[in-house]
């Protein structure tokens, strides 16, 4: 069973709340093997009842359960505050990209305690992914391999979706919303601009920022678009758009460091308003010879991207690569296998003025956000800092 009211993970006092406390004694069980209730479909189920709550969130009886969630979640702190590419953060942790991938409860993040979303990777033509089974858990390692495809209804969908939820306006929201972009499967490299294009023109009055996703392992040929000459020319038709919002890339934990190095300087060059490092990993990381129950095979033998507790080393090198090469203007989200308050800080301290969970997140369950938050309000205490701003690419340890 997964206790995700422990502190030893978090490095601070334990959060138990009742929301947490079901959240451990329904789901944790499932969570701690790897054979449990199907990964997929346990995170549809999740979605399917969230959506329902975002839908219908003015209505007294949800609106009350929601409000008492955000009672038990969510941990304000002016100290945690950021305003970074013109976006206004309540606070550092965010959800990546890859949960809510057609944006059905986007009205409701905040309530976790998260301070922004990342709804998608969503792509202009709606498409079902790759066959089932596509997620595995790792319960042991705390990790997951996925090769989901980026399955997802579509960025025509995805604005319906939205707009039946009645979001208060980009600026205006109480959790910073991200649209992550990807490249439609059946679209060619060649053509991949105008596809990410039409996503951005139709979805940008409903984002505060957007990400341009070049880094997922899952759709043929995608990651030959980080490519310094192929990447620039992405950027540069996207900016021409009317009323582009902040743009970020995502990249890859598997890149060589000239290759980094090259998209730190293009992103600089190009007015980038930051970089997210960094998406699943090809490599198996050690984990080669692990086999899949549902599958019998090992990881070497099977697709997919690695994500978890296992990334968290890479993760952090291609930060800290990142910050070296880019200088500390531009700003960077740190993501992969961040599972504590303790993990938070150490990307935080080596460049990332806002990092994101996922897979950390569901096998932490709902204490996890803030624990973190907790966490680093803490650490800001113990090294004498008045705001979490003057943490980021300190380096300083956990105290």
């Amino acid at each position: 069973m997964v206790d995700s009211g422990s502190s030893s993970r978090a490095g601070t006092s334990t959060v138990r709340t009742s929301t947490d406390a079901l959240y451990g004694r329904l789901v944790g069980p499932l969570l701690g093997r790897d054979d449990g209730a199907d990964a997929e479909q346990l995170s549809q189920l999740t979605l399917t009842a969230l959506a329902q709550a975002s839908l219908r969130r003015q209505w007294p009886l949800v609106s009350g359960a929601l409000a008492g969630l955000g009672a038990e979640l969510q941990r304000p702190d002016p100290r945690l505050e950021q305003t970074l590419f013109g976006c206004r953060f309540s606070n550092p942790v965010g959800l990546a990209a890859g949960f809510d991938k057609n944006g059905v409860a986007a009205g409701i993040w905040h309530l976790f305690g998260f301070g922004f979303a990342e709804l998608g990777t969503v792509t202009w033509h709606g498409q079902p992914g790759n066959p089932k089974p596509r997620l595995f858990r790792l319960a042991a390692e705390r990790a997951a391999l996925n090769r989901m495809g980026f399955n997802n209804g579509g960025a025509q969908v995805l604005r319906r979706t939205l707009e039946r939820q009645q979001l208060p306006a980009p600026g205006q929201r109480p959790a910073v919303l991200g649209i992550n972009l990807g490249k439609s499967k059946i679209t060619s490299l060649e053509l991949a601009p105008d596809d990410y294009a039409s996503s951005l023109e139709l979805l940008a009055p409903l984002a505060d920022y957007a990400v341009i996703n070049v880094s997922s392992p899952n759709t043929p040929g995608l990651r030959e678009l980080q490519e310094e000459t192929l990447l620039r020319r992405l950027v540069e038709r996207l900016r021409r758009l009317p009323a582009c919002p902040p743009l970020l890339v995502k990249i890859a934990p598997d890149l060589e460091d000239d290759a980094i190095d090259a998209i730190a300087r293009m992103a600089y060059e190009e007015g980038l308003a930051g970089v997210i490092a960094v998406n699943t990993s090809l490599h198996r990381l050690g984990l080669e010879q692990r086999r899949l129950v549902q599958t019998g095979r090992t990881l070497a033998e099977e697709a997919g991207g690695l994500s978890g507790v296992p990334l968290r080393g890479r993760a952090l090198e291609v930060l800290r690569r990142l910050r070296a090469t880019a200088g500390p203007a531009l700003p960077l989200i740190g993501v992969g296998g961040i599972d504590s308050a303790e993990s938070a800080w150490e990307r935080i301290t080596a460049g990332a003025s806002l990092v994101q969970l996922y897979t950390g997140w569901i096998y932490g369950g709902p204490a996890l956000v803030p624990q973190i938050l907790e966490g680093l309000a803490s650490q800001l205490d113990r090294h004498g800092l008045s705001h979490i701003s003057a943490a980021v690419g300190t380096g300083l340890a956990w105290r």
